[in-house]
């Protein structure tokens, strides 16, 4: 087959242990899935969850051990950080019951939700998609997957991100609003997830902004940590 232009390479995470890559198929994101982060952006409760994408070609692939560069975006005078699990989906379903989501998950990462907060905002204001604040270029760096059953208690993972060696955020994966696997199960009834799938499932509190400089650590137990610098 012969295409107009040479396609772009397929976007890519690596694998803990393995010499094989993650292709990416799209990107979900869970919004405000922790209660003090939903609270610090002026909503409270249990509230249905809901769903934001960013294209695969928004990723920033981040190696283990690695420091990755990511420009500061165009647009916007208010940069945030979001530290998020990263839940990468092994195999195609829809429908999935919560009971049976987690044979679905391939592995986990260290991931960041790069938000362009005052874009974002505006949005919100005019009753507008959010993809001008979210979805934009380098808007996901992402660490290596670990395979899910080397990735320990995740349920119970401590995450944190640190900037220029200073806590910003720093939680538990099992105070999610929406825990992973009642994530999967509203995903796949709306979607049909796929082999390559990524699901952010949502940030804890503490969202700032980071301006040109600033170093940005993220962790959480049992996966490969991360580390990015805003260029």
């Amino acid at each position: 087959m012969s295409y107009v232009f040479n396609p772009p390479a397929v976007a890519s995470l690596p694998v803990v242990g393995r010499g094989e890559r993650f292709p990416i198929h799209r990107i979900y994101c869970v919004g405000r899935n922790y209660e003090d982060h939903a609270k610090e952006m002026g909503f409270t409760g249990r509230e249905p969850p809901f769903f934001f994408m960013k294209p695969a070609d928004a990723t920033v692939a981040l190696e283990a051990g690695s420091t990755g560069q990511v420009a500061y975006p165009t647009l916007t005078q208010n940069l945030h950080h979001e530290i998020e699990l990263v839940v990468a989906i092994g195999k195609a379903g829809k429908n999935i019951k919560a009971a049976d989501a987690l044979q679905y998950i391939y592995g986990y990462a260290v991931g960041l939700d790069m938000t362009r907060r005052d874009l974002q905002n505006e949005m919100k204001k005019q009753g507008r998609p959010w993809c001008i604040g979210k979805a934009f270029e380098q808007s996901a760096p992402i660490g290596p997957i670990t395979p899910a059953d080397q990735a320990g208690d995740i349920v119970n993972a401590e995450i944190s991100l640190q900037v220029n060696g200073d806590y910003r955020q720093r939680s538990h994966i099992h105070k999610l609003i929406w825990n992973i696997a009642e994530t999967i199960e509203h995903l796949s009834s709306a979607w049909e997830l796929q082999p390559g799938d990524l699901i952010m499932t949502g940030t804890p509190e503490g969202v700032a902004a980071v301006v040109k400089g600033d170093v940005l650590e993220g962790a959480i137990s049992g996966l490969e940590a991360i580390k990015i610098q805003i260029a």
